[in-house]
């Protein structure tokens, strides 16, 4: 059988979306297969005994291309007789390619996230990222935007391939039951609108604030729901209180991943209006959380950030919003699906289908498995 060796600094129970995906595609291989080189992390012993695939715990903090995790990553290679390696996220760690190829790897696969798009803009990570790219075979990217940013940079040095995050359509699915977080926080019987994700600037919370009065003159009785934790959580509670929305805006603080689908479910409408910051430099690659909340049934209004317009199909399961800036431009996205029930339900629908149809991990794994092949 093909082994293939990990390596890889993000991986449970770190959290993190790396982390996810990196652990979710390993989930979905035969676990034979599988030897992984990690990093430490509190909670690492008892995670790792309940794996079915091997983890050897690098004794460090944070797994760096160093000639000791060389030299651990060449053993492994040569103690189970692995022929391809898997670096969860290619920059830095990929720089050991070369040397497990000498140590016998016939082929080698890197993973891009989407903060690369930032890092080809500066002289010394791009440089980085071309040398990282020179050693592998295929170095993948997460969606067409992150492509078309890595591409020109790499000039070729190697293949590149989409393996995009997944979504565990089991989870996140329109059974989830959002009646005890609305209990909780009391939203009441009104429209609510949901937006999951950390409290940063670039994710669109303060344009949502900003033009949150607009949508309550149509819906005087709806309720905003902001999921999440952050640096921007002081600012924006200032706005709301600035602006007297104390009543219909929530915050929820950080959530448990467990817990999110129940959060999603809680609204009937997903908003998040991404935007692009600091000269193209703090850029969303693709933005799962609106598939998450699609498949979760939930249309979506996103922004024009990087990938985003990637996770929505326009018109049929959410809405991209021109000037995600806007306060009056986002707060009309909103409304329109408030306005129209049925529109909306008929958006969460598509939106789930195509989640189901396109997003789900067993697609994304069968991509994983075909890029593992020499």
């Amino acid at each position: 059988m093909s082994r293939t060796l990990v390596v890889t600094n993000d991986f449970p129970p770190r959290q993190g979306g790396i982390q996810t995906f990196v652990a979710a595609l390993l989930e979905r291989r035969p676990p034979d297969s599988l030897v992984v080189l990690a990093s430490r992390s509190p909670g690492w012993e008892a995670h790792d005994a309940g794996l079915p695939y091997r983890v050897v715990r690098h004794p460090t903090g944070m797994l760096l291309p160093t000639p000791a995790t060389a030299r651990a990553a060449a053993g492994l290679v040569a103690e189970h007789g692995c022929d391809t390696a898997f670096f969860g996220a290619a920059a830095p760690l990929g720089l050991l390619a070369p040397g497990l190829r000498a140590a016998g790897v016939r082929h080698l696969v890197g993973a891009t996230h989407g903060h690369e798009t930032g890092w080809v803009a500066l002289p010394g990570a791009r440089q980085l990222l071309q040398r990282i790219a020179g050693g592998l075979d295929v170095l993948t990217y997460i969606s067409d935007y992150t492509r078309s940013r890595l591409e020109p940079a790499l000039g070729g040095r190697t293949r590149l391939a989409q393996l995009s995050p997944g979504v565990d359509v089991d989870r996140f699915g329109p059974a989830a039951d959002g009646t005890a977080v609305r209990r909780r926080y009391g939203l009441g019987e009104g429209p609510v609108v949901v937006c999951v994700s950390r409290l940063v600037r670039r994710k669109g919370q303060d344009v949502l604030v900003a033009g949150w009065p607009r949508v309550l003159r149509r819906h005087p009785g709806a309720r905003l729901l902001l999921v999440g934790g952050g640096p921007d959580e002081t600012r924006l509670r200032r706005a709301v209180t600035a602006r007297g929305l104390q009543a219909s805006v929530v915050f929820t603080g950080a959530v448990p991943t467990a817990q999110l689908p129940e959060h999603y479910a809680a609204g009937d409408v997903f908003a998040m209006p991404c935007r692009t910051r600091r000269g193209g430099l703090d850029v969303e690659g693709l933005g799962m959380v609106y598939l998450e909340a699609a498949a979760c049934g939930l249309p979506v209004v996103a922004g024009t950030s990087g990938g985003a317009p990637e996770a929505v199909r326009e018109g049929e399961t959410g809405t991209v919003v021109g000037d995600p800036r806007s306060p009056g431009a986002v707060a009309a996205a909103v409304t329109a699906l408030l306005d129209d029930p049925s529109r909306a339900l008929a958006m969460g629908a598509a939106g789930r289908a195509w989640v189901e149809r396109r997003w789900s991990w067993t697609t994304i794994a069968a991509d994983f498995t075909r890029l593992l092949e020499p």
